[in-house]
């Protein structure tokens, strides 16, 4: 089993994987104020939302009065991002793009990438790339929030299979574990008729030291490391993985 090198053009769309699941979406208050109490960022403050998904986190930053753009290669989670800020009234500034040639040069002062949409490239290069794009992204001294799923919870949890009933679909994953990551097919049976989906993905795995690695290679300072949304201490029982890093100056 192997994914495509761009698979995630496929993956990504309500379709087949709703980010903005109705859980996600009540999660996501208490997730920006943990975010924003790590960022410390005044009122106006120009912050990057990176792959910003249908903006359910953006909408909550704007609120908080920051100048938020949300970036994304994702046109309908980017609609569905618009939709979003109109119901809550408030602005955000959508841009469509490939989070590995970032367009931007010392414009933000904060920039997040949140849920996990990090190290879905195939070659490490891509990342290191998406890293560098971030660094110059940001005015000097600016800081950078990466939350991803922890790599050693994954290996320490590991499951080949998993199946489970959702309210319209059966879900079937099935993964292998390599030395670099998870390759997982995910395939989606209707309850009720319909077209059989199946998507194969991958996953690149972090831990605190590779992160760590990774993010100073790309010019970033990283500053502290959590285990969860209620700031925990990172350790293998933590799923998450969530970095603060700052661009020096």
């Amino acid at each position: 089993m192997k994914a495509a090198r761009d698979w995630h053009k496929s993956f990504f769309m309500n379709s087949f994987y709703n980010p903005a699941s109705r859980t996600a979406v009540e999660k996501a208050p208490a997730e920006a104020l943990f975010v924003l109490r790590q960022l410390k960022l005044p009122k106006g403050a120009a912050l990057l939302d990176l792959c910003c998904g249908p903006g359910r986190h953006a909408v909550e930053f704007a609120k908080k009065g920051l100048a938020v753009t949300g970036y994304d290669f994702s046109g309908e989670y980017l609609e569905e991002a618009a939709a979003r800020a109109r119901k809550k009234k408030v602005v955000l500034r959508l841009l469509r793009g490939d989070m590995r040639r970032l367009p931007f040069s010392g414009e933000f002062d904060a920039v997040v990438n949140l849920f996990t949409s990090f190290g879905y490239f195939l070659k490490f290069s891509d990342d290191l790339k998406t890293l560098k794009g971030v660094a110059r992204a940001l005015k000097p001294g600016g800081l950078f929030l990466l939350d991803l799923v922890h790599g050693d919870f994954v290996r320490k949890h590991f499951r080949p299979r998993t199946w489970d009933e959702m309210e319209e679909y059966y879900h079937l994953e099935d993964s292998t574990a390599g030395p670099d990551g998870i390759t997982s097919a995910w395939t989606r049976i209707p309850k009720k008729g319909g077209k059989v989906l199946r998507r194969v993905f991958f996953t690149r795995l972090y831990t605190r030291q590779r992160l760590a690695k990774a993010l100073t290679a790309a010019g970033l300072e990283p500053l502290k490391f959590r285990g969860g949304f209620g700031g925990q201490p990172l350790s293998p029982q933590k799923n998450r993985l969530i970095a603060l890093a700052k661009k020096p100056g």
